[in-house]
């Protein structure tokens, strides 16, 4: 199969790594600087650039750009495109399905949405790793009209690759739980180092701090793009975190012991309810 990638930052850069490590499919990559390209080439992460003009030629087109660069690409590259497996690997859906999924109609491609739930908190091709896909969970957001045949070939192309699993999701449904399991960690964590005791911390910090502040080395670019594109859900995400921190808040400064307890122990349980069923498949 010829693999089309197009971004080759930390997500794409990944996919090609990933992708010529555990198969003998042909890679093609294009990226916004040249330098990646050749270096990707040089590296023998991709087999050669991927262009306007041998587009066509793919069997799959891997998009890992901004939502809008993403909607863009398509756009001016639809044609090129027909006869090609589409997939992207934005953060949030409905955005890019909305302005995507009729243009694969009308042009004679198939897209899907894709999401690939890993990453690190840095960007870039220096950062791209092969195993950034191992035990990750790989989520696909197929229109009813897409072929079974085909969704269970892309399933077995991702496990492939490192991916533990395969997860279908309509767009709602995951860019409203997407607003929980993501964004909201990224703007609480912005928000958490701001505090004026970051400042003295060192020496009275350990594990708790470095996990709390690990994704506010986020790109602003991308996760202003994600956060304004999926405003609705992540807004009532902040402000149901901003009443319940405001829960806390009154039983600590209150001294009310019982409150307080009752609180840490619904989360406490909470969180041992989700590990086990998560442990549970």
């Amino acid at each position: 199969m010829k693999i089309g990638i197009v971004g080759l930052g930390l997500i794409g850069g990944s996919m090609a790594k990933a992708i010529k490590h555990y198969s003998d499919h042909t890679v093609l990559g294009m990226d916004i600087s040249q330098s990646v390209v050749l270096k990707a080439k040089m590296l023998e992460v991709i087999d050669g650039e991927l262009t306007q003009d041998n587009l066509k030629d793919c069997d799959l087109v891997i998009l890992a750009l901004y939502p809008h660069d993403t909607i863009s690409f398509v756009r001016e590259n639809a044609q090129q495109l027909k006869g090609s497996t589409v997939i992207d690997c934005c953060g949030i859906k409905r955005l890019v399905l909305d302005a995507v999924q009729p243009l694969s109609h009308e042009h004679g491609f198939v897209f899907i949405g894709g999401h690939p739930m890993a990453g690190i908190e840095r960007s870039g091709f220096e950062y791209s790793m092969i195993d950034l896909f191992e035990g990750a969970s790989m989520i696909l957001t197929p229109d009813a009209s897409a072929d079974i045949a085909l969704l269970d070939s892309l399933k077995q192309f991702f496990l492939s690759i490192g991916f533990e699993r395969i997860q279908i999701s309509d767009a709602d449904e995951h860019d409203r739980i997407i607003a929980y399991t993501s964004q909201l960690a990224h703007v609480l964590s912005s928000a958490y180092v701001k505090s004026e005791a970051a400042m003295r911390h060192k020496g009275f910090s350990a594990g708790s701090f470095q996990d709390m502040t690990r994704v506010a080395l986020l790109n602003e670019d991308m996760w202003t793009e994600l956060f304004l594109a999926n405003r609705d859900n992540l807004s009532d995400e902040v402000e149901a975190l901003a009443g319940r921190l405001i829960q806390y808040a009154n039983a600590i400064r209150g001294g009310d012991e019982k409150d307080l307890k009752h609180l840490l122990i619904e989360g406490r349980e909470r969180k041992t309810y989700l590990t086990q069923r998560e442990a549970q498949g």
